[in-house]
């Protein structure tokens, strides 16, 4: 920990640099020539790299802290007394044993797993081993932890959303009061599948130090957690939840800037304001690398650059004074792209559909000494208040 935070004071310093190198050249009035720009730009860099390192640090030492738990309980009753047999088939020891039996091809009778299997052959997880896998999920997926994710046990839910909230209103001593109620709309979030074949060779599986648990979570979590974000961010709601960038069911469009690959500061500034105040006190920056390097030069108007490194640990970087967290899927500085999000992502819903499953192909690969993995869960994600989300978009044409 004391080298991610030495990091973190090391990243801030270089910022420092690099604002008073860039403070330098305005005050004497000069524009930046071709060498300035390559100095800045390595100074920056040397940033962004750092940023990146502290970030792999971070995700080490939660994996590590989890690891080093211990994986036994103490027994603290008489251990000839039966425990409670009242857990669910999916949390006993005995279906756990023949899961990971059954995806290493061990010879046995599944009579435990029989009773959890879908209708395509596949066997749920175990409920431990599912909780490691939304683990994994929410470190390769950045928008699960800023979402509200909830749990269904099957189809479509509804969810009550108020559509238009009522008021107050003066009125004379004696006189009726209005009615004024709040009227509810719902929006309903179902399941949309999600799979991933992943291939492992025999030799791995018929090895007892091998850690298959590990392997399929990781790369599981890996796909999977990828693809979410992306739909999570730019789906359409056909055949994959709708994105908080959707022209459809997406946030509002409140800002548009008034050049086609640039922004300015008035721009992030107005974007800032649209959103409500009550939104605001949890409200995140959303957008792509190269969208934070261009926001990166801005000032506000008492000279106070816009985007501020962290020096904590664990907290993220800051755009006025607010986090400001990026991912890939995030669009580009292009014409007529949806660049920059701001709003509190916890009115996206997340609905996770309890249950992942897992596939064993024993045949398909055989002729590679391979064996395939099918793991399929089922999700959807909607954002059930649009007002909470407010979206910077490009100019949408060069001229």
């Amino acid at each position: 920990m004391n080298k991610i935070i030495e990091m973190r004071e090391k990243r801030a310093k270089l910022w420092n640099e690099a604002k008073e190198f860039l403070d330098k050249k305005q005050k004497q009035g000069k524009t930046l020539t071709a060498e300035d720009t390559a100095i800045y730009e390595k100074m920056e860099k040397e940033v962004v790299d750092l940023g990146k390192e502290i970030e792999r640090l971070e995700r080490q030492a939660v994996i590590d802290m989890e690891l080093s738990k211990p994986i036994n309980s103490p027994i603290k009753n008489n251990p000839n007394i039966k425990k409670n047999e009242s857990k669910t088939k999916r949390t006993s020891s005995e279906y756990k044993t023949e899961f990971w039996n059954m995806l290493r091809g061990k010879r046995t009778i599944y009579n435990a797993l029989s009773e959890n299997s879908d209708s395509e052959g596949g066997y749920l997880v175990p409920d431990e081993f599912e909780n490691t896998l939304v683990e994994a999920l929410e470190e390769e997926n950045v928008f699960r932890n800023l979402a509200h994710v909830i749990q269904t046990s099957s189809g479509d839910r509804k969810i009550p959303v108020v559509a238009t909230k009522g008021t107050a209103s003066w009125v004379d001593e004696e006189g009726s009061i209005p009615e004024s109620d709040d009227e509810f709309s719902q929006v309903s979030i179902g399941a949309y599948k999600l799979a991933t074949l992943i291939k492992v060779s025999e030799e791995l599986l018929n090895d007892s130090i091998f850690n298959l648990e590990g392997y399929i979570a990781n790369e599981f979590a890996r796909r999977i957690g990828r693809k979410e974000e992306e739909a999570f961010i730019t789906g359409d709601g056909t055949g994959k939840p709708t994105g908080i960038l959707a022209n459809s069911g997406g946030g509002n469009v409140s800002v548009t800037t008034s050049g086609a690959t640039t922004i300015h500061l008035d721009e992030i500034m107005d974007l800032f304001y649209s959103l409500k105040a009550p939104y605001r006190n949890n409200a995140t920056f959303l957008m792509n690398d190269a969208t934070v390097k261009a926001i990166r030069k801005l000032k506000d108007n008492t000279g106070q650059y816009l985007w501020q490194p962290s020096v904590t640990a664990g907290t993220p970087d800051t755009i006025l004074n607010r986090p400001v967290l990026t991912s890939s899927y995030m669009p580009t500085l292009a014409v007529g792209n949806k660049t920059v999000v701001f709003g509190d992502f916890s009115y996206y819903w997340i609905a996770d559909r309890q249950g992942r499953t897992f596939k064993r192909l024993n045949e398909l690969y055989a002729v590679t000494s391979q064996v395939g993995v099918i793991g399929t869960q089922r999700v959807d994600g909607k954002l059930i208040l649009p007002e909470a989300v407010q979206i910077l978009q490009q100019k949408g044409t060069t001229s």
